[in-house]
């Protein structure tokens, strides 16, 4: 792999086409240019350089989505330094474990996460804090460098294609952050083969809604459009639908990545009331080609309302809920749903805006090699191995927990479980989490979550094993069903007798409904309810090690 296979490659080539055209926007400024991020990256990188910080040594960036965030990682890897990448919703704790872990000589972190987290803050390191347009150290705005000659001029030593860029720190579903290694040439292979399915322009407007210290939103929804001279802009309001709405209306973008969560709260709050508003339509909704002509009807005013020139919508990061699928396919939306990991440098399988197969993530996208290897040959389901250039170089400092999954021949095995059927992939849970049966069998809580979802009222679930028994746990929808039960809104009032008789008995002809549709050793022994949403990683997947 060439030298020039570098992220700083990448930022220098964009520069020398789209010098003065808007690379990065938000709320509270006008943008700056491709030329400026150039610069920005250069000053941070002098201004490194000149504290002690070198080639190799690792800068961490704590923050919500900003120009600076952006600004700071160009800095960190057009100098040849390593970005940590850390979640903004992690707890205390584990940022401090992630600051100690990484080695991390320096923290980027904005006022409103310093002022959160500061008191209890462990980290002996230079501290930057990041405001709009400002990053201080001390007194200082480390981007007012009085001689431009001084950066300008400022040379960094050689970086190599397999230098590591960025270490993401993930939030599991299943247990502890582990640091993930990408490569300049990890990150420089994905986008090139991403570009094969899926076109993007110097005309495309990219709207920023997931974490930037997300592998999706990193690569995808940053590294990507930079690399095409496109422009992205970043919502510093609150991501409800009726202000991502407005922020749409202003926008006006020709891109979004977002995960299922946010198109189900969009459709389930914005689109069923208004259907569920007279009992015909409501009812007249469950036949097909009457749901096919209000979801097309529906659909065309969500488009408008997305601004109106929305050519690509990625859904990924968890399952897409088949009710929300059926609106977005019905209402011709050009929405594509993909699979990828942080392992993997986010995409490895998609399809292209109107070829998406029903509930499927994709067919694999080109230079992937990949296995579905099925643990039991009367199954057609198994786990996703893969060999793919865009495959981490491991976890940082943990060779055992790397060579468990990092096997002969450089294959990944990713741990989801999956079937394919006609060349594309379709996902079927993760092999942590399926059940062994009683006489063997594989069960997946997935599946039957996936069932679950679609009942009346039900806006999430989550099932488990506990002593041989299967059990899942509902998030139910109380304002819908109160319209036509009778349930009280108050959760002050879900244990009067009254209230928790009828929800009870609600429960009971879900569960005896819900049975019904499974076969013998997948069946719900009980089915309880929970009064809040399940906590959930940056990316909206159930935190299932802590709910059970």
């Amino acid at each position: 792999m060439s030298k020039a296979y570098t992220l700083k490659n990448i930022l220098e080539k964009s520069v020398e086409r789209y010098s003065s055209k808007i690379a990065l926007k938000d709320n509270l400024h006008s943008g700056i240019t491709y030329e400026q991020l150039l610069q920005n990256s250069k000053k941070i990188g002098f201004w490194m350089a000149q504290n002690g910080i070198m080639k190799t040594e690792k800068a961490a960036i704590l923050s919500e989505n900003s120009i600076n965030w952006v600004n700071a990682f160009w800095g960190i890897v057009c100098m040849g330094a390593v970005v940590v990448s850390i979640l903004p919703d992690f707890s205390i704790r584990e940022i401090n474990h992630v600051l100690k872990h990484s080695d991390a000589k320096l923290l980027f972190i904005s006022k409103k996460y310093y002022i959160k987290h500061k008191d209890k803050l462990e980290f002996g390191g230079l501290i930057i804090i990041m405001e709009p347009s400002i990053m201080r150290h001390n007194n200082t705005n480390i981007l007012d460098v009085p001689e431009k000659k001084e950066y300008t001029d400022f040379e960094t030593e050689e970086i190599l294609s397999e230098d590591v860029a960025n270490i993401i720190y993930t939030s599991g579903t299943t247990g502890n952050p582990k640091g993930v290694m990408l490569t300049n040439e990890n990150l420089c292979y994905e986008i090139q083969k991403v570009l094969i399915v899926q076109d993007v322009v110097s005309s495309d407007i990219f709207l920023s809604l997931l974490p930037l210290s997300h592998v999706y939103e990193n690569v995808l929804g940053m590294i990507l459009p930079i690399s095409q001279g496109a422009s992205i802009f970043y919502n510093n309001k609150p991501p409800i639908p009726s202000v991502l709405l407005e922020t749409m209306q202003q926008v006006r973008p020709t891109m979004i990545l977002t995960v299922p969560l946010i198109m189900e709260k969009i459709y389930f709050s914005k689109i069923i009331p208004v259907i569920n508003k007279k009992k015909f339509i409501k009812y007249a909704y469950n036949i097909w080609p009457v749901r096919y002509i209000l979801n097309k009807k529906a659909g065309k005013k969500l488009k408008k309302a997305f601004g109106g020139r929305l050519r690509f919508l990625g859904v990924g990061g968890a399952a897409l809920n088949p009710k929300v699928e059926r609106f977005l396919r019905d209402a011709a939306f050009p929405y594509s749903c993909g699979y990828g990991l942080t392992e993997t440098s986010s995409l490895i399988f998609a399809s292209k805006v109107g070829k998406v197969k029903f509930q499927s993530v994709g067919k694999p996208l080109n230079g992937l090699e990949y296995r579905v290897v099925r643990s039991d040959y009367k199954q057609d389901v198994g786990e996703i191995v893969v060999k793919w250039n865009g495959t981490m170089k491991g976890y940082y400092k943990d060779p055992v927990l790397t060579s468990n999954v990092l096997t002969s021949g450089s294959w990944f095995h990713t741990g989801d479980l999956a079937q394919m059927e006609n060349g594309n992939l379709y996902l079927r849970g993760r092999s942590k989490t399926m059940i062994l049966g009683p006489s063997g069998e594989n069960i997946y809580p997935e599946e039957i979550e996936s069932i679950i979802n679609k009942m009346e009222g039900v806006i999430e679930s989550l099932v488990y094993e506990v002593k041989g028994k299967i059990l899942a746990k509902v998030y139910l929808n109380i304002d819908e069903l109160s319209k036509k039960y009778g349930f009280l809104k108050e959760s002050a009032k879900y244990h009067s007798a009254d209230v928790h008789n009828q929800i009870s008995q609600y429960l009971k002809e879900m569960r005896n409904n819900l049975n019904s549709h499974l076969n013998k050793y997948s069946q719900i022994s009980k089915l309880e309810l929970v009064h809040q949403p399940f906590e959930k990683t940056p990316t909206h997947k159930i935190k299932r090690h802590i709910h059970k």
